[in-house]
Parts: C-alpha cells; sequence; structure tokens
C-alpha cells in the first residue's frame, strides 16, 4: 500500500508540475497589445490623438468623437485578454475582432465582429445586454449561439460588474469560432463568421473608459478563404477629426453653415456665397486619393469636387454615397459606391481638396492616401 501511495503521489507531483509548466508556457506566449507609454502598434482611424491617452500603464478613451482605432497588424486566430472600465454610468464601447482597414460607409465603425463593452446603467432590452453581446455588423457575418432569431449572440449569464469597478473579459477567435468569458466564465459564443482575419479595434462611442493589462497569444493559422479576409491597410488616413475644423480653411461665412456634429460634418445648405458653401481642406491634392462619405438632405441639388461638379446626381435623399477621387497627371477619376462616373477630368494638381456643395449635406469618414 505505501509503494502505490508512493507511485500515486510521485504521479501527482510529476502531473501537477506538467500541467503547471504548460500553464506557464502559455502565459508567457502572451504578448502585451498596449505598451503602458503609448499607442505605438495602434493607427488612429477617424479618430484623433485627443481621444487616446495611455497613463499609469491604462488606455483612457474619452469617448469623443465617435469611432476606432486599430491595430497595426491583422489577426487571425488568437486568444485576447483585456480589462476595462467605464467611469461614466451607462456608458457605451467595444471590441471589434476580423475588422477592415477603415469604417464602413456611412457609420463612424468597421465592419467586423463586436464584442460588446456596456456599462450596467445603459439597460436591457430584448434587442442587447449590458453582459457580453457578440454580433457581426455593417457587412460581417456570424452564426450566434443562444441567439433570439438575429445575428447577435447573447450572454448565458449576467456577470458585468457596474462602474467604476473593473471587469475581465477573454475573447478566443479560431476558424471563424469566437467565444468570451466575462469575469472568468464563458457565456456568449458564435461560429462561422466572416470576415475571420483582420484587425482589432477599439471604440470611442460617448463614455470614458478605460483599458489595462490588454495582451494577446497567437493561435496557429488555419486555412482561411480570401473572401473571409478583411480588407488590409490601403494607406488612408482621417483629415476630420470629428472635434472641430482644424484640418480645413474656414472663414465667418462657412462656420456659419458647415456644423461639427461629431463625427458628421454637417453642412445646412442654407449660404448664399461661394465661401460659405465651399469647405476647403488644408491637404493638396497632387497625386491622391480622396474618400469620404455624403448623405444628401431634401433639397440638395449638385456638389462640386476640387473644382468639377460631379456628373451624377446623388438622388436620394437621407442615403449615404461613398466617393473615392483619384487625381493622377492632373486627372480626376471618381467612384461612387465603387462605381465609376468620371475618368478623365482635368485637374489642376495644384489647388487644394475641396467641396463646393448646392444644398443641405452631412458628410463623414474623409480620408486620404498617396496614388499608387
Amino acid at each position: 500500500m505505501s509503494f502505490i501511495r508512493t507511485v500515486a503521489v510521485l504521479f501527482l507531483c510529476s502531473t501537477s508540475f506538467s500541467f503547471g509548466g504548460m500553464a506557464n508556457a502559455a502565459e508567457e506566449d502572451f504578448r502585451p497589445l498596449l505598451n503602458g507609454r503609448n499607442l505605438e502598434g495602434w493607427v488612429l482611424v477617424n479618430t484623433p490623438a485627443e481621444t487616446w491617452s495611455v497613463q499609469d500603464e491604462m488606455l483612457i478613451c474619452t469617448g469623443k468623437p465617435i469611432g476606432e482605432i486599430r491595430t497595426e497588424r491583422m489577426y487571425q486566430n488568437f486568444v485576447m485578454e483585456v480589462e476595462w472600465r467605464h467611469m461614466v454610468p451607462g456608458g457605451n464601447a467595444g471590441i471589434f475582432v476580423w475588422a477592415d482597414d477603415i469604417t464602413a460607409r456611412g457609420v463612424p465603425f468597421h465592419r467586423g465582429v463586436e464584442v460588446q463593452v456596456l456599462e450596467n446603467a445603459y439597460g436591457q432590452s430584448p434587442h442587447h445586454t449590458t453582459h457580453g453581446d457578440i454580433f457581426p455588423i455593417h457587412g460581417a457575418k456570424m452564426t450566434p449561439v443562444n441567439g433570439r432569431g438575429g445575428s447577435r449572440a447573447f450572454p448565458t449569464e449576467e456577470r458585468s460588474k457596474p462602474s467604476p469597478e473593473w471587469n475581465h473579459y477573454r475573447i478566443e477567435c479560431n476558424d471563424g469560432r469566437i467565444s468570451l468569458a466575462v469575469n472568468g466564465k464563458v457565456v456568449t459564443k458564435g461560429y462561422d463568421a466572416s470576415p475571420r482575419k483582420g484587425y482589432i479595434c477599439i471604440e470611442s462611442e460617448g463614455g470614458v473608459v478605460h483599458y489595462r493589462n490588454m495582451k494577446i497569444r497567437e493561435l496557429p493559422d488555419t486555412p482561411v478563404d480570401p473572401d473571409d479576409v478583411a480588407v488590409s491597410n490601403r494607406g488612408f488616413h482621417s483629415f476630420y477629426s470629428g472635434l472641430n475644423l482644424n484640418n480645413w480653411k474656414t472663414n465667418e461665412d462657412n462656420l456659419r453653415h458647415w456644423h461639427v456634429k461629431d463625427w458628421v460634418l454637417s453642412y445646412d445648405g442654407k449660404a448664399e456665397s461661394v465661401d460659405g458653401k465651399t469647405l476647403t481642406s488644408r491637404e493638396t491634392i497632387r497625386d491622391r486619393v480622396f474618400l469620404f462619405d455624403m448623405k444628401p438632405g431634401m433639397g440638395f441639388d449638385g456638389v462640386a469636387i476640387c473644382g468639377a461638379m460631379l456628373p451624377t446626381r446623388l438622388t436620394n435623399p437621407g442615403e449615404w454615397y461613398r466617393l473615392e477621387v483619384t487625381i493622377r497627371n492632373e486627372a480626376m477619376a471618381i467612384r461612387i459606391n465603387g462605381e465609376e462616373v468620371t475618368s478623365d477630368n482635368p485637374v489642376a494638381e495644384s489647388l487644394p481638396f475641396s467641396l463646393y456643395v448646392v444644398g443641405p449635406a452631412d458628410f463623414a469618414n474623409f480620408y486620404v492616401r498617396e496614388s499608387r
């Protein structure tokens, strides 16, 4: 009996050392997603530097304007851990996975799969909870576990702590499957996600949020169809802050009619002078690609881009259109929602980017990159 007990003890000890070693090795495989000093490794997508700061090894988000930052590189299969807390009751935020490089048309958010970060006082409904919903957004797809008839996955337990307490998320993404553990227990799952390789984003959506101990452990790649890979970095950067018009040339007239409304730049359509109807960027147009979204209002009657009237009428008030303007070799090409409407418009490359608008319209998602 003593021999058997000795063998058993030795076995248990060796097993515990083995599993302990495996656990330590797994823990060592994690690397920080935030360095605790600055935003190195992250890209300001449609939010300015003023929205984000790093203090006491925490990432602090002001919540203004609504928008996102993303990782510099894409991830496919991984485990991500992070602690977060809302500093304002009812605050809203989120973590996106498998996201595109820039925001989707007519919204300040990426196409991807969102892991909801809601403070409890936000309230719950049949359509959402404050305890870790997961859902595809703006063109992404996912099949939920514990769904309610749509594509949103609902948590099986309520485990989130209220502001200003810290919460812990463990997000595991593997071959299109995603799971979320809230404060130590898996509560939300989905599968068959598309995209299933892309960027990780942190969302700013109105409330002050703190993040700390954000880390990632990559898992082995699995075969992935090109259609399931998010749009990779095209080199775009934003030139509208959502806070002010510092990147634009302004005058008394246009300041009366062009209004910063968070992620939307709104023109009221009431200006009578050319100066009032025109907004000019500090970005020069030589060998550049400009991308922006526009939503015409009732009474909208046309827009000139860099001095050239758009040949195609945007005929549906209230609908967002995505315009891509490419200037190369003193010629301008324009695409609307991916379709080319003009390809050989002469333009002086010494001009700055400008909009001349007849009638009310909203604008958003201003991006620019070098023309290749």
